[in-house]
Order: C-alpha cells, then sequence, then structure tokens
C-alpha cells in the first residue's frame, strides 16, 4: 500500500491552483515573525511542502479530504499580517491560502456576512455603500483577511468603542469545516464560535464570518504634538475615556517613536510625543479644546474625503504598523504586548517609562477589555540586545501588574501567558481529531491525547 505524500497532491487534484514553485512556498511559510529576533531565529528553515489556493468550499472539502485521508498535515493562510508564526507550519505538509475564497456574502442592518478570506478593506468597501463598516481594523486592514483576524488577531482601531474581538457580540458565527476524509460544514454561533478565535487556526478551519457592524462616520484624521510625556499621556487618556466625543483610534507615541516616522516628519517636532487620532467631525472641536487644555499642537489634519483621495491613513501608524516602521529605520529593534490594569494604568505607565525610558519606548492604543472597561494596551519598542535581557523586561513589566501577551513564542498557550479553555481542545477533538491542523502549536491538544507531541523546532545558538 503507497501512501500519498503533500507534493503527490497536485496530481491527486490537478484542477486546484497547487503552487510548487520553492520560492513561493517558502513565502508562503511565513509571515511578520521576523518582528521577533527570537522567532526569526527559532522558525528558521520551517516550511510547507505545497500550497495550494483553492477559490471555492468545494474545492476546500477536495483539499482537505485528501489530506485527512494521507494524514498530511494543512496550515491554514490569510494573507500571512500575524507576528507570531502562526502560518509557518512546524510539519511541513500543504499550505490552505484561503485568500482566494473571498466573496462578500451581505449586510442586513447591523451585521455582516463574508467570507474568511476577503480582505478587510474590500469587506469595508461593500459595507459603507450600505451605510455600516467593520467594528475594528487593524493596521493591516488593506492587506489582512476576515478569517486572519480572527484566527490570529486582536481587534484595531475602534477596539477603543467595542473592545476586541473577543468581547462579547462582536463576532456572532463561524461556519467551519472538519478535517475528516468526509469534511463536515458546521454552523457555531456565539460563545461556541470563539473556541476558534484566535488559535492559530489549530481547531478548525473557518470557512465563513458573521460579525457586528456599526455605523459608518466620515473619520478625519489628526496628529496632536506635545513636549511633555505625562501631559500627552493625559489628554490621550481623557480624550480616549472622553464618553460624548466620538472618536475610533486614539494611539500614545511617546519620544523618540515619531522620528522614526521620516514620511510625516514635517507634522512631527523633534522630540516631541504624538498622538494619532480618529475622530468624528461633530467632535473635532471637543477634541482641539481639550488638546488646547493639556498643551497640545493640532499638527496634522485630514478629512475623510482627503484621506480617500491620498490613500494615505493615519491607522498605517498605528497599532504594529508602528513597529513596522521603525524596524525600516533601525533593524536592531523588536517589540512586547502589554495589558495594563484599567483602574491603575496611568500610574503604571508612568512607573515603567521611568524605570525603562530609553531602552524601552513607550507605545500605547487606548481600548475598552472585552469586560467593557476603559485601559489601555502597548506595543512598546524595545532596543533588543539579548533574549535574556528581552525576559527580563517583559517581567519588569509582570512586576508592576501589567500583563504581557508574549510576541516572542509561537505556541497558543505561551502567547496568552494564560490558561487555555479546555473547550478549545474539545472543539480541535470535533473539528480536527487526528490532529492535521497546524502541528505543534496547540500543546494543550497533545496532554489531552496523552500523545507525545511534534517536536519544536530546534534551539539554535545566535
Amino acid at each position: 500500500m503507497t501512501t500519498t505524500t503533500a507534493h503527490q497532491l497536485p496530481e491527486q487534484l490537478p484542477g486546484l491552483d497547487w503552487i510548487a514553485d520553492p520560492l513561493r512556498v517558502g513565502r508562503l511559510s511565513q509571515d511578520f515573525a521576523w518582528f521577533s529576533p527570537v522567532l526569526k531565529r527559532e522558525l528558521a528553515g520551517k516550511r510547507g511542502d505545497v500550497a495550494v489556493r483553492p477559490r471555492t468550499e468545494d474545492e476546500i472539502r477536495q483539499v482537505v479530504a485528501a489530506c485527512a485521508q494521507a494524514q498530511i498535515p494543512i496550515t491554514v493562510r490569510g494573507s500571512g499580517t500575524g507576528n507570531y508564526g502562526q502560518s509557518t507550519p512546524l510539519q511541513g505538509g500543504v499550505i490552505l491560502d484561503l485568500s482566494g475564497y473571498n466573496g462578500f456574502g451581505w449586510v442586513r442592518g447591523g451585521v455582516g456576512r463574508a467570507q474568511a478570506g476577503i480582505r478587510l478593506s474590500d469587506f469595508d468597501a461593500q459595507a459603507k455603500p450600505l451605510g455600516q463598516e467593520l467594528r475594528w481594523l487593524p493596521s493591516t486592514y488593506r492587506s489582512a483577511t476576515l478569517g486572519g483576524l480572527f484566527g490570529g488577531g486582536f481587534g484595531g482601531a475602534g477596539s477603543l468603542n467595542h473592545g476586541p474581538l473577543a468581547a462579547p457580540g462582536n463576532v456572532l458565527a463561524v461556519r467551519a469545516m472538519t478535517v475528516e476524509p468526509e469534511p463536515q460544514i458546521i454552523e457555531l454561533r456565539g460563545p461556541e464560535a470563539m473556541l476558534l478565535h484566535h488559535t492559530y487556526g489549530t481547531n478548525g478551519i473557518v470557512l465563513e464570518l458573521e460579525v457586528a457592524l456599526t455605523p459608518t462616520v466620515a473619520w478625519t484624521e489628526c496628529i496632536v504634538t506635545f513636549t511633555e510625556f505625562d501631559t500627552a499621556l493625559d489628554f490621550a487618556d481623557r480624550f480616549g475615556a472622553a464618553p460624548g466625543l466620538e472618536k475610533k483610534e486614539v494611539c500614545f507615541l511617546a519620544a523618540p517613536i515619531p522620528a522614526y516616522f521620516t514620511s510625516l516628519a514635517e507634522h512631527l517636532p523633534a522630540g516631541c510625543h504624538a498622538v494619532m487620532l480618529l475622530v468624528a467631525p461633530q467632535s473635532e472641536d471637543g477634541m482641539r479644546d481639550m488638546a488646547a487644555k493639556y498643551g497640545g499642537t493640532v499638527s496634522y489634519r485630514k478629512t475623510a474625503e482627503e484621506v480617500d483621495k491620498s490613500h494615505k491613513t493615519l491607522l498605517e501608524y498605528t497599532w504594529n504598523h508602528t513597529t513596522l516602521h521603525a524596524l525600516k529605520v533601525d533593524k536592531t529593534l523588536t517589540y512586547i504586548q502589554s495589558g495594563f490594569t484599567p483602574a491603575t494604568r496611568l500610574d503604571q505607565v508612568k512607573a515603567l517609562e521611568k524605570a525603562l525610558g530609553g531602552e524601552v519606548m513607550m507605545h500605547l492604543e487606548f481600548l475598552r477589555t472585552k469586560e467593557g472597561a476603559f485601559n489601555c494596551s502597548g506595543l512598546q519598542l524595545i532596543r533588543y540586545s539579548t533574549e535574556e535581557r528581552l525576559n527580563q523586561i517583559m517581567q519588569i513589566y509582570r512586576d508592576h501588574g501589567v500583563q504581557i501577551n508574549n510576541p516572542h513564542v509561537y505556541i497558543v498557550e505561551d502567547g496568552k501567558q494564560n490558561h487555555l479553555d479546555p473547550a478549545v481542545v474539545d472543539m480541535k477533538r470535533r473539528f480536527d481529531p487526528q490532529g492535521l491542523l497546524n502541528p505543534g502549536k496547540l500543546r494543550s491538544w497533545y496532554a489531552a491525547e496523552e500523545t507525545t507531541p511534534v517536536q519544536a523546532p530546534e534551539r539554535q545558538t545566535a
């Protein structure tokens, strides 16, 4: 009896869009994990054997059935805008690129539905003429897919109003496929659907998502600059929390981060601290009054119409695009992800700036937690020296009561820094009984199955 290998699947299913060229497969085996010098080292050389880009549910079914029959690993991928090696296969096999499965479904009232491979920008472009827009946009929205955001993302602009994706009521349903010789299609709704969220595609193949939307607003984009760290921080916090001032994004960037934005240099005085924001037109006067009270200067302003015409948005300087712009200037930098305590957030931020300023550059995104509390989350830039020092910095943050969601690991549980809900593993047992989805990234699966886990990549010396 011969065993089918991943390399033989293109011959077995010749009607599909297969990618076998080693260079292209190599590119499809990567995401933005290179933001982390640790992941860059640990994931080096890890890649799929072959990739496929299905465009219909039936084509996806054909691939999944063949892989299940031959026990070939599957790594599901969107546009590869993640940062943790989510789309890097540890065990080879097939890369299932869903970026071609990108149909827009419908908008009904404040709800929208689309296939997982749709780009977030395309979803918004379809929804806005109907008076609705996505509740959250990551800075990668031009290329990131809806399924990719669900599988490995957090939220983005708009989380200030609606919390992250994980907040109840944001994601309403998913349509998912099991990995079996005869794949099943199952609709999950509410909390059950969220068991597939942020699991790197390890416990189910998401085909469609149904999400809550919000009425469209013609957002005005502004930068407010300050000479003092504390006043910039206090303004960002006060404006972000102001209930009567409508906004979608408040991003605090301490010096010297603004200096990395070379294309915005004329709007960012040397040594300034900057707050980037999206504000509703009717709230702009209130924002300006508040900025003046804190000694800020509005150095940049673009209306929604001007943003559309310029094809340039401040969103692409916030969230992890901040890290990307900084790395273009200084490739020795890296970053961490932090979650503050709502009641003491400003005290924590100021204490950490005092303790680590210069080595750690403060970048904060203001948001609502999934429970609804106003808070800030950090994507701090780090002057990287050694992995040991990086771990020390993260521990200093923890010692100040700040949660670290470690972006330098590729195991689901390690990044979350907390206990995984056992129901996530139960869902994997339901949707992926053979453990073929992105193997090696969900440690709890192996403990639950009492099997030996796939060996992680060997650590290499620098």
